[in-house]
């Protein structure tokens, strides 16, 4: 009788297929990246503001801080920690630990103030990482109403004329307006005198009573005087005229590539996960995107920024290193 071979039983051969093919799924499943879990915002978020309580700093932070909690379910409170120019709330920051619970709110002072004070605790670039810029805009050089200069162009064949005999006040030394006022000298290749206040409110009062000769300050500040009367725009420091006042020229059309833009953002301390970071980065962009947001950063003369936390990480490496090549070529020191 011939050999006839044993068949496999059918439920037996299914078993086998499935245990290989499940094997191989397996094997794909471990050799693909793992998908990293969402990473968990702190459920209290401190937002430091190194400045004191109603500037633009303190209001960006309070704004985004409700619509954080709101938004995410969690306590996002403002710490307003003033004074040294804004170091000792970004000290603050710096010093605290790197889970993202305490994050800086602040503005282009950071940079500005750091290239002329050389024993702060921190670095810039070193110490923070940067999560995002919240918004970006120019500043206003302004005269007083009753100043002979109609024009950027007016005022620097001034200061061609007599070296020094142009003044300008700002709100302290390292400011962001000493900072563009004395980029505004190196581009033209003139020389200003600097006048310091202890803030931008006194050096305006100064300017109208004829005391300085101009002023770079911020939008509104300066918009609210030029409505009462008391100054004269002469011109935006962005490269370009702004949407929000478009019958003030430029610096840049009479100084070619002068450009000195303020901007605010959110930092966190540094060593910060990255997915963190970027989490908050993320949901910042949607806070800030709103209708809202915009008409409140639009008083400012501010457009939102749409910088993914690396993009702002490299404009703080670009505006650092540029203002302290404008400290060292203007010799400016806090010390």
């Amino acid at each position: 009788m011939p050999h006839r071979p044993r068949l496999r039983p059918l439920a037996t051969a299914f078993s086998t297929a499935s245990a290989i093919a499940l094997a191989i799924a397996g094997a794909a499943l471990a050799a693909a990246p793992a998908q990293a879990a969402e990473p968990a915002v702190p459920k209290t978020i401190r937002m430091v503001v190194p400045f004191p309580p109603s500037g633009s700093n303190d209001v960006f932070a309070r704004l985004v801080s409700e619509k954080l909690s709101k938004k995410l379910g969690v306590t996002a409170i403002v710490d307003n920690k003033p004074g040294a120019g804004g170091a000792i709330g970004a000290e603050f920051v710096a010093r605290s630990a790197p889970d993202g619970a305490t994050l800086l709110v602040t503005s282009s002072t950071l940079t500005a103030n750091a290239a002329v004070q050389p024993k702060t605790s921190y670095d810039v670039n070193r110490s923070f990482a940067p999560v995002a810029m919240l918004a970006s805009g120019p500043m206003v050089l302004a005269v007083s109403d009753k100043s002979p200069y109609k024009t950027v162009a007016d005022l620097i064949a001034a200061a061609k004329k007599e070296k020094g005999a142009i003044n300008y006040g700002s709100a302290g030394i390292g400011s962001i307006n000493q900072m563009s006022s004395e980029l505004l000298a190196g581009d033209a290749g003139i020389e200003f005198t600097h006048v310091p206040y202890k803030g931008i409110s006194n050096a305006l009062t100064d300017l109208i009573a004829g005391q300085v000769q101009f002023v770079i300050a911020s939008f509104p500040s300066v918009a609210t005087q030029v409505k009462g009367g008391k100054v004269r725009a002469l011109g935006v420091t962005s490269p370009a005229r702004s949407r929000f006042a478009p019958q003030w020229p430029s610096v840049a059309e009479t100084v070619p590539n002068y450009s000195a833009e303020l901007w605010w953002g959110v930092f966190a301390p540094a060593g910060t996960p990255q997915p963190l970071v970027d989490k908050l980065n993320a949901e910042i962009r949607d806070i800030i995107a709103t209708p809202e947001m915009r008409e409140i950063f639009s008083r400012e003369g501010a457009e939102p920024s749409a910088m993914t936390a690396a993009q702002f990480a490299e404009h703080i490496r670009r505006d650092s290193a540029r203002w302290k090549q404008v400290a060292k070529a203007r010799n400016i020191t806090a010390e």
